[in-house]
């Protein structure tokens, strides 16, 4: 259920079919009332004869449906600079947008409600047109008139790279606080039964794709009591056909039943998403940064930016509960999960590449720097010390590529060492 959610929300079809299926709803019902409720007219609503109203629905259908060509053009332009200036994988946040799915919904839905109004409008020239569909028809042109200048100025905003970081930053969040809420429920098992090597079963992936979903409940669900099933990989993971899936020991009656349910209960796609995969959110930050910091492009201000983002999503993922890495469930069933991220690996995937690309660049080096010191400064004051060797780490590598730069002046690597390495607290630097 929470895949098709997921799904019906990336897709820029299924929510403005809804709305154009509410749109021949809408003019079937009004048509309705016109005929038998006010077949002279409402009081309250619009009144016209049926030459002006032929002109009116003809004019405003004949307008959506340019305007929607327009806005499909607009939808389009965006994707590719999108794609273009900051990473393709971002793309994603402009189709799963909800707004430019309803204007796109309703410019169609209008252009039909018009159509199909227009066959309730007859009579001769001066006979009065049906007045409860005619209020409604300019309702629904007003609204949409609102919703296009909406949409533009959402549109004009949401290329912002401050509005892109921002987004995913914030959908990244919603993903921790889930896994959270989920780690919190879940209870460590205290002791796992060895497998036999003969009575283990596999569950081969049935297709090539991105692991999205692997819930706990469900797969514990999927096998009977008294059994371990060891999940060969992790949502974020690619997998290919035929690569094990999961282990289960022992092996279950009905083993070919419990195979297709287990099959079941984990989620491959085509695409990588963000439903379970809070790595995916550092995954694109880290090419807007890369790419920002390209020949091509040579955006330090962009990467930099990037990075205060990157260090505020590393505030709320070190310092969060670690989900276990085996799960006890009812009647004796386990869970076993080794290849979940570590905070070191978030580290590593956060900073590696940029770490590497940015040493030319001193200004960003030195945020890089600042974030790292500042990082570390928090995790200690929550009592994370565990995730301090692996910051460190990052900071010695950063410290000595810059460094080994050529061509460096000196007081530029003065003023990063400054920042990197003296023990005045990190946030009284003012790098950015």
């Amino acid at each position: 259920m929470a895949a098709a959610t997921y799904r019906f929300r990336e897709s820029l079809f299924a929510l403005p079919t809804l709305i154009v299926a509410a749109g021949v709803i809408l003019a079937e019902v009004t048509a309705y009332v016109d005929r038998t409720y006010a077949p002279d007219g409402a009081g309250w609503a619009v009144q016209m004869n049926s030459n002006g109203a032929t002109w009116l629905l003809s004019t405003v259908a004949g307008a959506t449906i340019t305007t929607a060509g327009v806005v499909f053009s607009l939808t389009v332009v965006s994707l590719q600079l999108a794609s273009s200036q900051f990473s393709p994988r971002v793309m994603r946040s402009f189709i799963r947008d909800r707004l430019s799915q309803t204007v796109i919904g309703m410019l169609v839905a209008t252009f039909v409600y018009c159509v199909l109004t227009l066959r309730h409008v007859g009579g001769e020239a001066d006979d009065p047109a049906p007045g409860v569909s005619m209020t409604v028809a300019l309702a629904l042109t007003v609204a949409t008139v609102v919703l296009i200048v909406a949409y533009l100025d959402r549109l004009a905003h949401g290329l912002q790279v401050g509005e892109v970081v921002r987004t995913i930053a914030a959908e990244a969040d919603g993903v921790i606080d889930a896994t959270v809420r989920e780690s919190r429920k879940e209870s460590p098992a205290r002791a796992v039964p060895r497998p036999d090597p003969d009575a283990v079963m596999t569950v081969p992936a049935v297709r090539d794709g991105w692991i999205t979903q692997a819930p706990t409940e469900h797969i514990l669900a999927s096998v009977p009591p008294s059994t371990v099933v060891r999940l060969e990989t992790r949502p974020g993971a690619y997998i290919h056909r035929g690569e094990v899936l999961l282990r289960v020991w022992p092996v279950p009656n009905g083993a070919a039943r419990v195979r297709h349910r287990l099959e079941a209960a984990v989620e491959i796609s085509d695409t990588r998403t963000m439903q379970q995969d809070v790595d995916f959110a550092l995954r694109q930050l880290v090419d807007i940064a890369l790419r920002a910091l390209s020949s091509a492009i040579n955006d330090p201000t962009t990467a930099t930016e990037v990075v205060l983002r990157i260090g505020s999503l590393l505030r709320t993922l070190l310092t969060a509960d670690v989900p276990a890495l085996s799960v006890s469930g009812a009647d004796g069933r386990v869970l076993l999960r080794p290849w979940i991220l570590s905070p070191p690996e978030y580290i590593e995937h956060a900073f590696d590449q940029i770490r590497q690309a940015c040493p030319r660049q001193v200004h960003v080096a030195t945020t890089v720097a600042r974030v790292l010191r500042m990082l570390t400064d928090h995790v200690r004051a929550a009592g994370r010390d565990e995730h301090v060797p692996a910051l460190g780490r990052q900071l010695r590598l950063l410290v000595d590529a810059v460094a080994a730069e050529p061509g460096l002046h000196p007081e530029d690597l003065e003023r990063f060492r400054a920042v990197a390495e003296s023990p005045v607290d990190p946030a009284e630097h003012r790098v950015d």
